[in-house]
């Protein structure tokens, strides 16, 4: 018999940035409801910071990120709102190699089944860049569980049929490996003299 129960759980290594001017890490609920979860599907919080609503900070934060070879995905919780202090969209879209517009989508259908119409307030986004996954989620606690409980926690276990992100993870910076791989191979010009 083969199957879903016959792989592996694979532990990913996530970093969680929270964006609030007001939060310490010792009240920031939100960002404490996404480490203990991710610790709890046997995953690796490897970073944890908490930032203010600028898209300068918010940017230099999720790019560092990004280049991390120990990060394998960022979730950002706050400034997804539309008051003017919510600048977490963008600042990180801009980095997105490819949106992930299915993620914003089931997440609205999911908190819609909770909150109702109120779930348009949310600017919730996802992306790639580099061999990154990156989630913007809003600043509640509720919206990071529906979040983790009902998506996250399935897509990041490599064991969930039919398809999942641990399984394609491997691929996610074919195009920069292609792109190496394209001008190893062009041959050496010799520049003009003058």
């Amino acid at each position: 018999m083969s199957g879903a129960a016959e792989k592996p759980f694979v532990p990913v290594r996530f970093a969680v940035l929270t964006v609030s001017d007001t939060r310490s890490l010792d009240d920031d609920r939100s960002g404490a409801t996404l480490a203990e979860r991710i610790v709890a599907a046997g995953h690796v919080l490897a970073a944890r910071q908490i930032t203010t609503d600028t898209v300068r900070s918010i940017r230099a934060i999720v790019k560092r990120w990004i280049a991390d070879p120990d990060i394998d995905a960022v979730i950002t919780t706050g400034g997804t709102g539309f008051t003017g202090r919510d600048v977490t969209p963008e600042a990180v879209e801009p980095l997105f190699e490819k949106r992930m517009d299915g993620f914003s989508a089931v997440f609205h259908r999911i908190s819609y089944d909770k909150i109702g119409t109120s779930t348009i307030q949310s600017r919730a986004t996802a992306g790639s860049a580099g061999a990154t996954f990156i989630f913007c989620l809003p600043g509640s606690p509720g919206a990071c569980r529906d979040a983790w409980d009902a998506i996250l926690l399935q897509q990041f276990d490599f064991r969930h049929a039919p398809c999942n992100f641990v399984e394609i993870m491997p691929r996610l910076d074919e195009h920069l490996k292609r792109g190496k791989a394209a001008a190893a191979k062009r041959p050496v010009r010799p520049r003009s003299g003058r």
